[in-house]
């Protein structure tokens, strides 16, 4: 059976079209893998090169068509060349100078549009076949600003200066819908956000706890070859079981995932994460109770943002209008440190964790983010390398994992990017902590042993996930060093257990 024929296609009148398994998948299985019909610069983005996408200076540009790119190689990419470069010089739109390009530059909003344009010209058969069935959402947009936004940046800039009417209004604008409905984000080899329309991808339904996982070759190549992806099976899946992917962040409370699905998406999540008020057991967005001791608040009903929110314990209830606002203001704090790396990255972290410790649930979305963020520094951060961490960080950070995959378990089961990294990052202290144990003579020969086969077999489920990672990626790199790590750990398991005391 080929990939074609792993999933099918079906049609309902409530959700439209879905994909459910041919025959039975197991994890880490692959469905398909397909190239994206576009691809191009995110919304809100900075000043990046039109060829390879990474960030510019806009000291140099196209010698064509005085947009910025990287150098003359980036200038004849064929992704710049066929698209943009040529209606660019053709009209002669010069771009307009920029005071910081590291700010947000308006400029760049057309030109994935515009490659979706172009290239629905170059594949008539691919657009009518599968682009031209996806959801717009036109009527639902018009009366968002997102809309007026577009008229002004894109439409009227396509049709006017770059002398593009032969592409209606109502075109160009179903294809920006397409684009803020369906693209999906990958990252460059530099690691710099971009988005790709990937036709196939698109047909998975939403669910808050995705069953198919999906990685991004990014190669940097410049051509409709690049950025493939692959989708495989995150779990065991049923013949006939519906195929799903997630639109949105895994760690969100439901509050914040289901305003985003509305606003971004256009429709009202009513998955079975989002249906219960303590999604599957996880607590991801229950607060402790201030007024018992053992009390939890929970949404009455978590599908309605207003409702109220009662304790399990005691009498005491909130209103869902005051839940948002203390996630808006926690979520602000978790932002203001997001780019905070070393010694103070973790202080802030463990402020912010320590502050809300008694508020929120122990599992908690913003709880859970934290860990992932300190699991990530711990072990790396200068002055916090792994050899480096006292025996009491080693346990924090061993506790932080554990924490970590306990919620994985319910809302990212199975071959999950994040397991993989998780794992990952688990076994290091577990062998660390072990070996200091043995040399204070706090546990035997044999128990040291033990503990370093279980540090080998974590780091060995780390690489069956991350070895399905592209290696032009962070975590497919990631992924040869663990391999590596075992293999090694496993030829010279006996002489690490001589030498460690």
């Amino acid at each position: 059976m080929s990939q074609q024929d792993l999933f099918k296609i079906e049609t309902s009148d409530t959700v439209g079209r879905y994909s459910v398994a041919s025959r039975d998948l197991k994890a880490g299985e692959i469905i398909f893998a397909e190239t994206p019909f576009a691809y191009g610069p995110k919304s809100d983005t900075h000043c990046l090169c039109l060829g390879c996408h990474n960030p510019v200076d806009c000291t140099y540009l196209c010698s064509k068509c005085s947009w910025p790119v990287c150098s003359p190689e980036c200038e004849v990419l064929a992704v710049h060349k066929d698209n943009e470069c040529a209606v660019f010089s053709s009209s002669k739109v010069k771009f307009q100078a920029v005071e910081d390009p590291a700010d947000v530059c308006l400029q760049y909003e057309c030109i994935t549009p515009l490659r979706v344009l172009l290239q629905k010209e170059r594949d008539t058969k691919r657009w009518e076949t599968e682009i031209s069935k996806m959801e717009a959402h036109n009527e639902k947009r018009k009366s968002k600003p997102i809309w007026e936004f577009n008229q002004h940046n894109i439409v009227e800039y396509l049709r006017g200066p770059c002398k593009l009417d032969r592409f209606s209004e109502e075109l160009i604008h179903t294809v920006c819908g397409i684009l803020e409905i369906n693209a999906f984000e990958a990252r460059t080899p530099n690691c710099y956000m971009i988005r790709c329309l990937y036709p196939k991808l698109a047909i998975m339904s939403h669910n808050c706890i995705s069953n198919i996982h999906h990685a991004v070759d990014c190669q940097g190549n410049g051509n409709l070859t690049d950025c493939l992806v692959t989708v495989r099976a995150a779990t065991d899946i049923p013949k006939g079981g519906e195929l799903y992917s997630s639109y949105t962040y895994s760690f969100w409370p439901t509050l914040v995932r289901r305003e985003f699905l509305r606003e971004s998406k256009f429709f009202e999540c009513t998955c079975p994460r989002c249906s219960d008020k303590t999604e599957l057991d996880t607590h991801l967005s229950s607060l402790k109770c201030q007024r018992c001791d053992n009390g939890v608040i929970v949404a009455s009903d978590p599908l309605v943002d207003l409702c109220e929110w009662n304790c399990t314990h005691c009498e005491y209830k909130t209103h869902g209008g005051a839940i948002k606002k203390v996630f808006a203001a926690i979520q602000n704090e978790i932002d203001q440190v997001e780019y905070i790396g070393g010694h103070e990255g973790i202080q802030q972290r463990e402020h912010i964790f320590r502050k809300y410790k008694s508020v929120l649930h122990p599992k908690h979305a913003y709880m859970t983010i934290l860990r992932s963020a300190l699991i990530q520094l711990y072990g790396k951060a200068e002055g916090y390398t792994l050899g480096e961490l006292p025996d009491v960080v080693l346990e924090r950070k061993i506790e932080l994992c554990y924490q970590l995959l306990e919620v994985l378990d319910v809302i990212e089961p199975g071959m999950s990017r994040i397991r993989g990294i998780t794992l990952y990052e688990l076994h290091g202290p577990i062998m660390m902590h072990a070996r200091h144990q043995y040399q204070y003579d706090a546990i035997s020969k044999d128990d040291f042993k033990r503990r370093l086969r279980e540090s080998i077999n974590i780091l060995k489920q780390a690489v069956e996930i991350l070895k399905n990672e592209p290696v032009s990626q962070p975590e497919g790199q990631l992924g040869q060093m663990a391999l590596a790590a075992s293999e090694q750990l496993e030829e010279n398991f006996d002489m690490l257990v001589e030498t460690a005391y």
